[in-house]
C-alpha cells in the first residue's frame, strides 16, 4: 500500500501546488480526502481544452489539467461557509493526520478552520499552508500565481535568450515550476513534521511560500551573485559555470552536449576528431573554457554540424560524454528507457480508464500500489459521510 499507508490527509487545496503535494502523498499510500466547493469544485476541472475523452470519443467534464494533479484521492463536496460544512470538516479533522490548504492568508479564519482553531481540536495535526508569499511579511496578503512568482523570484531573469540575441528577453519555464516545486517542498515539510510528531506527539503548522521556494531553488545562480558579485543574466541554452554545456546544431537537428569535466572534454575532442582543441591551453580546463567560450563554441559548432543527431548520440555514449536529443513530450514518453521504468500507466476514472504518469520514486520494499484515478466531482461524498456516521454510532 506504500510507505504512507495508514495516514489520512484532509486536503482543502486546489489548482496546482497543493494538489501536487496531496497527489504525491496519495501515491505514497496516504488516504487523501479532497474537499471541493459546491458548484464545480477545483478550478482546474474547467481548465480545458483538452478534456478527457472516453474510448468512444465522448468528452467528459474534466480537463486534462485536473486529471494530471489529482490521482488517488477521494472527492467530497462541502460548503465550508456553512456551519454544517465547518462541523463536517472538524469531524474529518479528528480522523486526519495532515491538513493541507492554499487559501489566502487568514482566509480560513472566518470559518474557524485556521491552524489556531483546528489545533485546539486536534493538537497533533500537521497543518500545511501554501500561499504565494507566506504567512508573514509585507506581501503576505497578496495573491500569488506561478507566472508572476517566476518573474518576482528571479527565475525569469535567468531563463530565455540574452536580450541582444534574436528572440531575446525573459521567459517563464514551460511548466508551472514554482507551483510544482512548492508542492514538493510541502511534502518534504509534512514528512519532517510527521517525524517530529512521532517523536514528541506535537503537531505544527508548515508555511510554504511560492516566492520563498522560487528564490531558494535558484541554487548556483544565487551563489554566483552572493559570492561572485555578478548579477546572473539570461544565457539561453548556455551554462554560466560550465562549457561546453549547451545546445548545438547537428546535420539534421539539435543536440544537448553536457560536458561536465575536463576528462569528458578530452574524450569528446577525441571522438570528434579535434584533439588539437583539447590540447589548446585556452580550453584545457573548465575555467579556461568558460573564460574563452566565445572562441570555443564556433569551433565545436563547426564539428557538430557535420554529423546527424543520432550519430553523435551513439558515438558519444561509447566514450562516456553526456549528450541527448531534444525530444518532444510525445518522443520523451516513447523512449525505451521511460517504458522500461514503467512511468506511464492507466487508472480507473469513473467507468473508464485514464492515462497517468506515476510518481518518479522507486522503493525496494514499500512499493506504492496505484489503484485509484482522479475522482469525479463529489464522487465519494456519500462514502466518506457514511464512514463518519459509522464512527459516530460506535
Amino acid at each position: 500500500m506504500g510507505p504512507l499507508a495508514g495516514l489520512k490527509v484532509l486536503d482543502l487545496s486546489r489548482v496546482l501546488a497543493g494538489p501536487w503535494a496531496s497527489q504525491l502523498l496519495a501515491d505514497l499510500g496516504a488516504d487523501v480526502i479532497k474537499v471541493e466547493a459546491p458548484q464545480g469544485g477545483d478550478d482546474t476541472r474547467a481548465w480545458g481544452p483538452p478534456w478527457f475523452k472516453t474510448a468512444d470519443g465522448e468528452e467528459t467534464a474534466d480537463a486534462a489539467y485536473f486529471i494530471a494533479t489529482n490521482r488517488g484521492k477521494r472527492s467530497i463536496s462541502i460548503d465550508i461557509s456553512t456551519e454544517q460544512g465547518q462541523a463536517t470538516i472538524q469531524q474529518l479533522l479528528r480522523e486526519s493526520d495532515i491538513f493541507l490548504e492554499n487559501f489566502k492568508v487568514g482566509g480560513l479564519k472566518k470559518y474557524g478552520l485556521d491552524y489556531n482553531s483546528l489545533s485546539r481540536i486536534k493538537p497533533d495535526i500537521i497543518y500545511c499552508s501554501i500561499t504565494g508569499f507566506g504567512q508573514t511579511g509585507p506581501m503576505a496578503n497578496r495573491a500569488g500565481y506561478d507566472f508572476m512568482i517566476q518573474a518576482m523570484g528571479g527565475l525569469m531573469s535567468v531563463t530565455g535568450e540574452a536580450d541582444d540575441n534574436p528572440g531575446g528577453g525573459p521567459q517563464k519555464v514551460g511548466v508551472a515550476i514554482s507551483d510544482i516545486s512548492s508542492g514538493l517542498y510541502a511534502v518534504i515539510g509534512i514528512l519532517s513534521a510527521l517525524r517530529h510528531r512521532d517523536q514528541t506527539g506535537e503537531g505544527q503548522q508548515i508555511d510554504i511560500s511560492l516566492l520563498d521556494v522560487t528564490v531558494g531553488m535558484l541554487a548556483n545562480q544565487n551563489m554566483n551573485w552572493l559570492i561572485g558579485g555578478s548579477i546572473p543574466q539570461r544565457r539561453g541554452n548556455t551554462h554560466p559555470n560550465i562549457a561546453p554545456y549547451q545546445v548545438f546544431q547537428t546535420k539534421d537537428g539539435h543536440i544537448v552536449l553536457a560536458v561536465g569535466n575536463d576528462g569528458q572534454f578530452r574524450a569528446f575532442c577525441a571522438q570528434a576528431g579535434c584533439l588539437e582543441v583539447s590540447g589548446d591551453m585556452r580550453y584545457a580546463t573548465n575555467a579556461a573554457r568558460v573564460q574563452n567560450r566565445e572562441t570555443l563554441v564556433p569551433v565545436i559548432q563547426s564539428v557538430m554540424s557535420k554529423r546527424t543527431t543520432s550519430d553523435w548520440v551513439a558515438s558519444l555514449e561509447l566514450c562516456g560524454v553526456p549528450c541527448g536529443p531534444i525530444n518532444t513530450v510525445a518522443e520523451a514518453l516513447q523512449q525505451d528507457q521511460i517504458k522500461a521504468r514503467g512511468l506511464q500507466l492507466e487508472l480507473p476514472y469513473g467507468d473508464h480508464m485514464v492515462p497517468q504518469i506515476k510518481a518518479p520514486i522507486v522503493f525496494s520494499k514499500t512499493v506504492p500500489e496505484y489503484e485509484k484515478g482522479p475522482p469525479r466531482y463529489g464522487e465519494h461524498t456519500t462514502e466518506i459521510l457514511n464512514e463518519l456516521n459509522g464512527k459516530k454510532e460506535k
